[in-house]
């Protein structure tokens, strides 16, 4: 198992719970019997070489090289959407308080591009950071000028799925911009399918048990084994279509508020230019993270990463409960610190949930119903995706212990397929 989960079950409900527990983190399930799991299981551990100065426009646009952390737990392969690694760059202006975004691309190690980035023009005076995100478990960084690089970069690592480069500065500066007005962000606004407030990614009709993480960067893929930036002059010149067909991209909290559930409520999320693509306006995890952090407290609990997040562990998934780690996962999104335990009480995260979440899919089964599925090999409309999300969210969590409440949802999958294809409430 990958997480202590706690559960006397039976040899099928384990494979159930094992493959929730996936779904959550990201990773595709494989159809495979558990028997056979540890065989066909990929290595979950891979590696990231980070470029020399990778704040900087030259950094920014060499490929981060992808490859295994211990290769005698078999070969890490950024075009396999069970272990890849996905890279965002934001860039505010100092002068302006303007945000745009740049997204590295990440090719396999010893393999070229299929089209080299083009290093970004960035602004007089800027602050860079840069986000990772990971379809595995474990995402290691090392830098290809030694360590001391990382460490010049403000990088923070050992977050489970996730690191970052220089987070906190870059939050800094743009919370600057907003207290002078030179940044606006935008108000997330009301639905106009339920008439009810877009959810942030601090909102519990949104969160999950490891909220905030991953980034929405998407790249494509050739038919020889390459990636390119998801760009519009890329995806004419290899003639492939967007992520999603040609490519793919990080299944994040971030991405899943983006694509799906705003464009399932009629929502827009807050955009900037993408300097790799003429300026294409884009989503991106810390924009989405400025917005919950001005908005959800006006639409109620504010989500904070809690104490029971497998990724706050020490180490993650596998180790104990680590007030450090949490504050250093919060960091890395402009969350405020927690200062004890109970501030990060995992029993009150639970309890919003119970409160909140299921109330909200109810209201929008249609709509979500109406919206494609984010994996239909693991339910098949937005609906009945939220709904066992929400299920495994509650197991993993542990919330029908800690709160004496069941998860209160009823999922119903095809005998043939096991994917979910609808729920029920009592």
């Amino acid at each position: 198992m990958l997480v202590p989960l706690k559960l006397r079950v039976s040899l099928n409900n384990l494979t159930a719970v094992v493959k929730l527990f996936l779904i959550i983190l990201g990773v595709v399930w494989l159809t495979t019997p558990l028997i056979a799991f540890a065989q066909a299981m990929p290595n979950l551990d891979c590696t990231l070489i980070v470029p020399a100065n990778p704040l900087t426009p030259a950094g920014l646009a060499t490929p981060y090289q992808f490859k295994a952390t211990n290769p005698a737990n078999g070969p890490c392969n950024e075009l396999d959407k069970n272990q890849s690694a996905f890279v965002q760059g934001a860039i505010i202006d100092t002068d302006t308080g303007q945000i745009s975004i740049y997204n590295p691309l990440v090719t396999n190690a010893g393999v070229a591009a299929a089209i080299l980035p083009t290093p970004p023009v960035l602004p007089a005076h800027s602050v860079v950071a840069i986000w990772f995100g990971s379809n595995g478990n474990n995402l290691t960084l090392v830098s290809a000028a030694g360590a001391e690089d990382l460490a010049d970069n403000n990088c923070v690592q050992h977050l489970g799925q996730n690191a970052h480069c220089n987070a906190v500065a870059f939050f800094e500066a743009a919370n600057d911009a907003i207290a002078a007005h030179q940044l606006a962000v935008p108000n997330p606004g009301v639905s106009p399918k339920d008439g009810q407030p877009c959810p942030t990614v601090r909102s519990f009709v949104h969160v999950d048990q490891d909220q905030s993480d991953n980034v929405t960067t998407t790249y494509l893929f050739t038919a020889a084994g390459q990636t390119a930036q998801n760009t519009a002059v890329n995806r004419a010149a290899l003639a492939v279509p967007p992520a999603g067909a040609g490519g793919h991209g990080n299944p994040s909290d971030n991405r899943l508020l983006d694509v799906f559930i705003d464009g399932a409520l009629g929502c827009t999320p807050f955009k900037a230019p993408d300097l790799a693509d003429a300026g294409n306006l884009v989503p991106a995890l810390p924009l989405n993270e400025l917005v919950a952090s001005l908005y959800q407290h006006e639409q109620g609990p504010v989500a904070l990463v809690p104490n029971g997040d497998p990724f706050t562990f020490e180490p993650p998934l596998t180790g104990k409960h680590s007030l450090a780690q949490v504050n250093r996962y919060r960091a890395m999104v402009d969350q405020p610190a927690s200062a004890s335990s109970s501030d990060s009480s995992t029993d009150t995260y639970c309890r919003h949930l119970s409160d909140l979440a299921v109330n909200k899919m109810i209201l929008d089964r249609p709509f979500l119903t109406a919206f494609r599925s984010v994996d239909p090999a693991v339910a098949n409309t937005l609906f009945t995706f939220m709904a066992q999300r929400f299920v495994a969210t509650y197991q993993i969590l542990n919330c029908q212990h800690r709160i004496g409440r069941p998860d209160g949802v009823t999922l119903i999958t095809d005998p043939a397929t096991g994917v979910v294809i609808d729920a029920t409430f009592p």
